[in-house]
């Protein structure tokens, strides 16, 4: 297809799909001639790619560049896949700004989940938000945090289940960072309807109605009536 037919099938105008051209973000098409260029189903899906990145998990051009830059080479070598998820994990979860090192608070939960001791973004933005809760005064006793680990543990596998499945490399990545931005927020929101659920049942709920309070003749809730 040509350069119209591109940008008409992939919903992106004429001018991004020069732009990401000119800029690397879109591989080269075909030459036929110095003035027109064939472009096929990769172009296609690496412009899907760049769409939905933008516009479903917010990300910038650069933080884009950064994904597909890392994206080199993963089709067929697995440590280059796994040097690839921990770049949209950093790009997607912003742990890339916070460089600083930390305490290993985690390293116990580490050893008691059987988990691989290797340093990685993720557990430094854990070493640190344990020190941040501890500083404040809250926290987080090592069995709850066990059982956090553990619920969080039985996600991820899941997740990374549905990622693998995924055999073209731009749907690899997106998967992934769809996982970590919009299911994490289901996640979250699936939290706090338990911690409401629990709530309720606990207290009671809002819209069930009220004991009788007893009333004496003056109107004060709460007195005793006099005989």
């Amino acid at each position: 297809m040509w350069l119209a037919q591109l940008s008409e099938a992939s919903g992106t105008s004429p001018a991004s799909v020069k732009f990401y051209l000119r800029t690397g973000l879109l591989q080269p098409g075909e030459t036929i001639n110095p003035t027109r260029s064939r472009y096929g189903d990769a172009h296609l899906h690496r412009l899907r790619l760049i769409r939905e990145l933008r516009s479903q998990v917010g990300l910038g051009l650069d933080d884009i560049r950064r994904i597909i830059d890392a994206a080199e080479g993963a089709e067929d070598s697995l440590p280059r896949r796994l040097a690839l998820l921990a770049t949209v994990q950093s790009v997607v979860l912003g742990l890339h700004d916070d460089q600083t090192e930390a305490p290993g608070d985690g390293d116990a939960l580490i050893s008691a989940m059987g988990w691989p001791d290797e340093s990685s973004q993720a557990r430094t933005a854990v070493d640190r938000q344990l020190l941040l809760m501890r500083e404040v005064g809250v926290g987080v006793e090592p069995e709850i945090l066990r059982a956090y680990a553990s619920a969080a543990d039985t996600i991820a596998q899941a997740q990374l289940g549905i990622t693998e499945a995924r055999e073209r490399i731009e749907d690899f990545i997106l998967t992934a960072a769809l996982g970590m931005h919009l299911h994490n927020q289901l996640i979250l929101k699936i939290i706090a309807l338990a911690q409401a659920s629990r709530s309720i049942a606990r207290y009671g709920s809002p819209s069930s109605p009220r004991p009788e309070v007893p009333v004496d003749e003056k109107g004060a809730a709460g007195s005793v009536r006099r005989s």
